[in-house]
């Protein structure tokens, strides 16, 4: 497979895909072929985990079944869970099950007090988590390394529960994936006071059963804070978003990070009506004290970004939005999935709810954004690499085009959303929304650690 020419690789991937037979090539070639070329960087980077591990590990997965890939996955869950375990036991802290089973706040307050000398190997990790950070660490803090290990291990556990979860929708996945979501709950929740931030897990609804599950994350005592609305992707989890922005914790802005619609944890499809999910969410937000109502911003990433885009369109609160990565009229077309692998046509068919392929086309075909692009009158700040082999990057360029206030960075010899220089892009963004919101950097949030 890695012989074959990229073309002629896309042409192979979607007939797999058409013709449902993915998971028979992967039990003779593996699932690696029939992946997102971003695959390995969206977890490496996240879980501060060696790429060559990590690829070995891939290399080693024979199968989308259910059971079988979350099976794979969740194996290497359980031996950091197993590290974090004696390292926590060391420290006289509560076990990993004690903290998942039951919602304790003291539990979780004390263990935010034993990992708290560690709380950089958290709150300075950034887009991308170096794979040495523990050794580095104690080799300054020797006396602080079991911590460093228990936290580095329950971050790394969270990454694994999260690629086990990978894309959502069937059972043991999803299982996974609530594993993962309180993994990264209890460490945010427990080392929030040590980074002086608040760090809320709200549910909003959304009407009927559906609801908006995200977290709100300010500084101690924030009000009237400028605040940015972040969604991630089809298959984007709240930790890929919320981890990396820790590092921005001196500037003086709210975030609050939410699944997109049609994903994980909602009930009802992915639709245009699923405007008023967002909608209903900068009602909570410009309802909540420690936002300023007149600055708030939003920011989405791959299907997220899609979603920035249209409600920078419709949602007249917006002060300023940014895309990474936004799929638009030319990937939301037919000829957009050559060359998608068929896990990641699925999980889109999931999301919209379409019955089969035909159904999905039609559905996905009511989401152009032709027609809003012209209306976008916010500052727009358009991302992605310039080699996009998930989207056309050509729709970054329209939108780009004929949104009136839009700037355009791609990024040479990148993929997907920019992956590989995420650092980069991160902090271009932040800087955009602060200078475009108004936020500045606060004296009392210097980002020293308690």
């Amino acid at each position: 497979m890695a012989s074959l020419n990229p073309q002629v690789k896309r042409v192979f991937v979607s007939a797999l895909a058409l013709t449902r037979s993915t998971e028979y090539a992967a039990r003779s070639l593996g699932v690696a072929p029939f992946l997102p070329a971003l695959f390995v960087d969206r977890f490496t980077h996240l879980g501060g985990i060696a790429p060559s591990v990590f690829s070995v590990q891939l290399d080693a997965c024979r199968s989308f079944d259910d059971e079988r890939w979350a099976a794979h996955w969740e194996a290497f869950a359980t031996e950091h869970l197993a590290i974090a375990d004696i390292a926590l036991s060391s420290l006289g802290a509560p076990a990993v099950r004690d903290l998942l089973d039951v919602a304790d706040a003291d539990r979780t307050h004390r263990l935010g007090e034993l990992l708290a000398p560690a709380v950089e190997i958290l709150a300075d990790r950034g887009a991308v988590a170096a794979p040495d950070a523990v050794g580095e660490f104690s080799a300054r803090k020797p006396e602080a390394r079991d911590a460093a290990i228990a936290l580095d291990a329950l971050i790394k556990a969270m990454v694994y529960e999260f690629a086990a979860a990978w894309p959502g929708w069937t059972s043991r996945r999803l299982r996974a994936y609530e594993t993962s979501h309180r993994l990264c709950e209890v460490v945010l929740t427990a080392l929030a006071p040590a980074m002086g931030l608040t760090v809320e897990t709200v549910r909003i609804s959304c009407g009927g059963n559906d609801h908006v599950r995200g977290y709100l994350i300010a500084p101690e005592g924030a009000r009237q804070l400028p605040t940015v609305l972040i969604t991630n992707g089809l298959e984007g989890s709240l930790a890929e978003t919320t981890l990396p922005l820790l590092k921005y914790r001196t500037e003086d802005m709210a975030y609050f990070v939410m699944e997109m619609p049609g994903t994980y944890n909602y009930r009802r499809p992915l639709t245009p009506q699923s405007e008023r999910v967002y909608s209903a969410v900068i009602d909570f937000l410009a309802a909540d004290r420690r936002v300023d109502a007149e600055r708030i911003g939003m920011l989405g990433v791959s299907f997220g970004a899609y979603w920035a885009t249209r409600m920078a369109a419709v949602e007249p609160r917006l002060r300023v939005a940014i895309a990474n990565g936004a799929p638009a009229d030319r990937s939301l077309a037919p000829t957009g999935a050559l060359g998608v692998p068929e896990i990641i046509v699925s999980t889109i068919q999931r999301t919209v709810g379409a019955d089969g392929l035909l159904d999905m086309i039609g559905k996905i075909k009511q989401l152009s954004l032709r027609d809003h692009l012209s209306r976008i009158g916010i500052p727009l700040l358009v991302l992605n690499g310039a080699d996009d082999t998930l989207v056309r990057v050509e729709d970054s360029i329209d939108i780009a085009t004929y949104a009136p206030n839009a700037k355009l960075v791609l990024y040479a010899d990148d993929d997907h959303c920019a992956m590989k220089n995420a650092e980069a892009w991160f902090d271009l963004a932040v800087r955009f929304l602060r200078d475009e919101l108004g936020a500045t950097v606060t004296a009392s949030h210097t980002g020293q650690f308690r």
